[in-house]
């Protein structure tokens, strides 16, 4: 929607008043223990096996978990030999009690970090799990995201949107859909001719590369929560 904008008085476009920052509450002496949540082909999971045989991501991953048992990422998780249990979202009669039983699952591995890959069910955060879950999106949050924006509806949007660029996002998540402090971002282009195909495939690239990198830097120490952000350590 136009308009004829606000006074410099507004506060619409206000910066959010200072908070204190916050360190993200996980080791640095150590691989990460990481648990990478699952619904779908688990390609995701498997840019995780390769980057850390690879020796460029410094993590373990004791489990896996998946929301259906029916999807590839289960396959994925036994041929690197990763435990994998199935938490069907169905089995479960609300978000709550599916949530309570993740993360106890969580609790009983003592799990430093969670990674959301295509992990297309909500989820309660614990607040002991607080800024220790991550998720990637693809696209450029706020941008073609929330609830339904999944997938190839996500490329299918931008696309009939016109946009020029499109990418993908790394967010701390917290109880809403793609929502909470953003880590970082990779912009790929919106071609011409782009089909969601094709676009899914530049940005499933780009994810393949943000992701780690998220993770390599939360493993470094150095980043704190700054309001809607998470940035290095002044």
């Amino acid at each position: 929607m136009s308009g004829s904008g606000h006074s410099a008085s507004s506060p619409v476009f206000r910066l959010a008043q200072t908070v204190s920052p916050r360190p993200l509450p996980v080791p640095t002496d150590r691989p990460l223990r990481l648990a990478v949540l699952v619904s779908g082909g688990g390609t995701t999971l498997l840019n995780f096996v390769k980057e850390r045989a690879a020796g460029r991501l410094p993590i373990d991953i004791p489990l896996v978990i998946a929301s259906r048992p029916d999807c590839g990422g289960i396959q994925r998780a036994a041929d690197a030999a990763i435990p994998c249990e199935v938490v069907a979202r169905k089995a479960f009669p609300d978000v709550a009690s599916f949530s309570a039983a993740i993360f106890a699952k969580l609790r009983a591995l003592r799990i430093d970090l969670v990674a959301l890959a295509g992990f297309l069910s909500l989820l309660e955060i614990s607040e002991d799990f607080r800024d220790r879950v991550l998720n990637i999106h693809p696209s450029l949050i706020p941008a073609f995201s929330g609830h339904g924006f999944h997938g190839h509806h996500v490329h299918e949007a931008v696309i009939a949107r016109g946009a020029c660029v499109s990418g993908c996002t790394v967010h701390l998540a917290d109880n809403e859909y793609d929502h909470g402090p953003i880590l970082l971002q990779r912009v790929v282009p919106v071609l011409e001719d782009d089909t969601p195909d094709r676009l899914a495939r530049r940005v499933f690239a780009a994810e393949c590369e943000a992701y780690p990198e998220a993770l390599r830097r939360i493993a470094s120490g150095q980043l704190v929560v700054a309001g809607p952000r998470v940035i290095r350590k002044s």
